[in-house]
């Protein structure tokens, strides 16, 4: 994410007694009612959190497809909730999609995942056309410097404070120094390399698959910058001082993790650091979430703490980690209520479908990092480790 960020498989966990098929075959109603029960739901209910139902089509949408069909009935206005985050709060710390079972969207998605690698330099750029490319959405919900990942929300009271708090952690935490070269891994709208220029003096360069994200970046900071039209994996520039990455590994991929880092390791000189700024996932799961891979990133794969300590294995010595994952959610919140704002203006340009797919992304989101389903942190990564050991920066 941008850290926007990949987000739980609200379909598919692992808990016990999933519901009979003889239960589903005579009622998808009572079956839909008894499912959302079990996270304290009530269809028709009269608190925030409730689902009201508008058609009688989105029980069948539910029971056959999972995840995806609650999102797409909610696209198609088969039903409303007053909080979708409270809902989705409930939804996942229940873990209803191991109750529900294993729908077709959700195998099918987990069957390409397991004998295709998804995210390859060939299909690296469907997301930027899926998501990346939007500037004006972007623009609606982020902050002034369109920063597409977590904020960081210890001494600050909204989001452009936060954000920029954000940026300015990052450079403190890997010593950034006027003169120092940068590589920014997956750089979006420009906004740590440009700050890092502005305020550190740091001669920046950045790498995105979206042909928008690097025009916007040239016309914003002019050639105080140098974003590249570049898959990560083709940069070939000399090594840089400082390596930095924040809300891209969430494309990479399982089965590009070790080429990832065997890369990072390579643009990074022996005495540089590297932050890397990423969502994780408590278990191990070989896919995201249907809904969210059909909409919102396409290949997406979120790690575990795990993938990533054994993909540094030999390239890095693991500095420091920092989870703020609860400030996710504060983010994501942020980022609704200016999208809220604009909804007319984005409604108008985009249609009102696309507008509940964006706010039901938010929303999921929020509720995903609300019950700590998943989390968000950051990782300061040495080649050979420092002598004098790390101190770290909050």
């Amino acid at each position: 994410m941008a850290d926007t960020d990949h987000f739980p498989d609200i379909v598919s966990s692992g808990l016990e007694r999933p519901i009979s098929a003889w239960g589903r075959f005579f009622s998808h109603r009572r079956t839909v009612e008894e499912l959302f029960a079990m996270a304290g739901v009530a269809i028709g209910g009269i608190r925030p959190w409730d689902i009201q139902v508008h058609n009688e089509r989105f029980f069948r949408r539910v029971i056959a497809d999972g995840s995806l069909g609650l999102g797409e009935a909610y696209m198609d206005g088969d039903w409303d909730c007053p909080a979708l985050d409270q809902l989705f709060d409930r939804v996942i710390s229940a873990r209803l999609g191991d109750r529900l079972g294993l729908t077709l969207p959700l195998a099918i998605l987990r069957t390409a995942a397991r004998f295709q690698n998804r995210q390859t330099v060939a299909r690296a750029r469907t997301v930027a056309e899926v998501h990346y490319d939007l500037l004006d959405i972007h623009q609606a919900t982020y902050d002034r410097r369109v920063t597409g990942s977590c904020a960081y929300w210890k001494d600050a009271g909204d989001l452009d404070t936060a954000q920029e708090a954000k940026l300015d952690l990052i450079c403190r935490k890997i010593g950034l120094a006027a003169g120092h070269t940068v590589l920014d891994i997956g750089c979006g709208w420009g906004s740590f390399i440009g700050f890092a220029t502005e305020k550190y003096g740091a001669s920046c360069s950045g790498v995105t698959v979206s042909s928008e994200q690097v025009a916007y970046v040239e016309k914003r900071y002019g050639a105080s910058v140098k974003p590249l039209l570049l898959d990560y994996r083709n940069y070939a520039g000399p090594p840089v001082d400082r390596l930095v990455s924040v809300g891209m590994f969430e494309h990479v991929g399982h089965k590009n993790y070790r080429t990832y880092f065997s890369s990072a390791r390579r643009y990074l000189k022996e005495e540089g650091l590297f932050l890397l700024h990423t969502i994780w996932e408590n278990e191990r799961y070989p896919t995201i979430d249907p809904w969210q891979d059909k909409y919102i990133f396409p290949n997406g794969d979120l790690p575990s703490l795990g993938e990533i300590t054994s993909a540094v294995e030999g390239l890095f010595v693991v500095e420091d980690v920092h989870n703020f994952g609860a400030d996710y959610d504060k983010t994501l919140m942020a980022w609704n209520d200016n999208f809220q704002c604009r909804r007319a203006d984005m409604a108008a340009r985009h249609g009102e479908r696309f507008c509940r797919m964006w706010e039901y992304y938010l929303l999921q989101n929020a509720g995903a990092f609300r019950s700590r389903h998943i989390s968000v942190g950051q990782f300061v990564l040495s080649p050979r480790g420092l002598r004098g050991g790390y101190r770290s920066v909050r």
